[in-house]
């Protein structure tokens, strides 16, 4: 299953890569102790890491919301061609994102509203195609939503200096600016309601301008997270953050607060990066969480062979 319902909102998962991203649990998560790969073997390995090599395993998605008449896609990953110099694992991908979304029955001139929870490489790719030589939109009858704050931090007029280095060299130029240029891009800060069941609110710390999405519709609730977190260990314990996050206070109280309302509301909590099951909720478990169930989305194959590894708990967090 690649779709379910939430109240009157249908969500579909569509894939833009999944597998191996060149990192260890040690390197991507730098404050999670080698215990926390090592209490729930099961709920990292295969599908978050893999057992033979140590190696992140990522998912690279987009989230198709059909609400109120509306296709909405939330983050649209990596993009093709484009040239990623310091990010090599992203550099010249040929995916097929978009036979993906018209398997799912929506062609891009289908798609309404675009929303970036924020501005990284993996999240902004298919805002724009290469046409001949131009990057143009993707989806050219969107309005694309774009926190504000994440707009003025990664364009490099204002010269900031990111903890991400030049990992997002070219990103704003290719899938940025040319739909600011075609005039689709709307410009949001201290949130935005979309229609009676999405509202977009501002989740600083991974970014300036990261942003969740949350969904209320009947007695359903979720929130889509973006980089909020990547991996099980995060939703357990939330003052882990990735070795990506910008502003590292801000993005463990914006984890612990999120975390938190999806506890108390019984809210599916849908990260950008999660293979597997692809979303969870969670509990309060003292002062931390624990994952009560995964959602019923079909984990993607393994993109590598064998398991047993995984079984016998073989992780580290080196």
């Amino acid at each position: 299953m690649d779709q379910i319902e939430l109240g009157d909102v249908t969500v579909t998962r569509i894939k833009d890569f999944y597998g191996p991203i060149d990192m260890t649990p040690g390197a991507f998560l730098p404050t999670a102790p080698e215990e926390a790969w090592r209490e729930n073997p099961a709920w990292h390995a295969p599908h978050f890491l893999d057992p033979h090599t140590n190696i992140v395993n990522s998912a690279v998605q987009s989230w198709l919301l059909r609400s109120e008449g509306k296709n909405i896609l939330v983050d649209t990953g990596v993009g093709n061609h484009k040239e990623r110099p310091y990010s090599p694992v992203w550099s010249h991908l040929r995916t097929d994102f978009l036979a993906d979304l018209a398997r799912a029955g929506v062609a891009p001139e289908d798609v309404d509203i675009v929303i970036n929870t924020h501005l990284h490489v993996d999240h902004v790719g298919w805002n724009t195609r290469l046409d001949g030589r131009d990057w143009v939109p993707t989806f050219p009858n969107a309005t694309y939503l774009l926190p504000k704050d994440d707009y003025d931090f990664w364009n490099p007029a204002n010269d900031h200096k990111p903890l991400l280095g030049r990992g997002n060299q070219n990103v704003f130029e290719d899938s940025v600016t040319p739909v600011h240029q075609a005039g689709q891009v709307r410009l949001w800060e201290e949130g935005l309601r979309i229609d009676a069941n999405l509202r977009l609110e501002p989740a600083p710390g991974h970014t300036p301008g990261s942003s969740v999405l949350t969904l209320a519709s009947g007695t359903d609730r979720a929130v889509f997270v973006g980089d909020l977190l990547h991996s099980p260990v995060q939703l357990v314990d939330p003052d882990h953050n990735s070795c990506f996050c910008e502003d590292p206070a801000a993005a463990r109280a914006t984890r612990r607060r999120v975390l938190g309302w999806a506890a108390d509301h019984n809210a599916l909590v849908v990260p950008a990066h999660l293979g597997g099951h692809g979303a969870a909720e969670v509990e309060r478990a003292g002062d931390a969480f624990t994952i009560k169930g995964w959602a019923p989305f079909t984990p993607y194959p393994y993109p590598y062979a064998g398991t047993a590894a995984a079984a016998e708990g073989r992780v580290t967090a080196a």
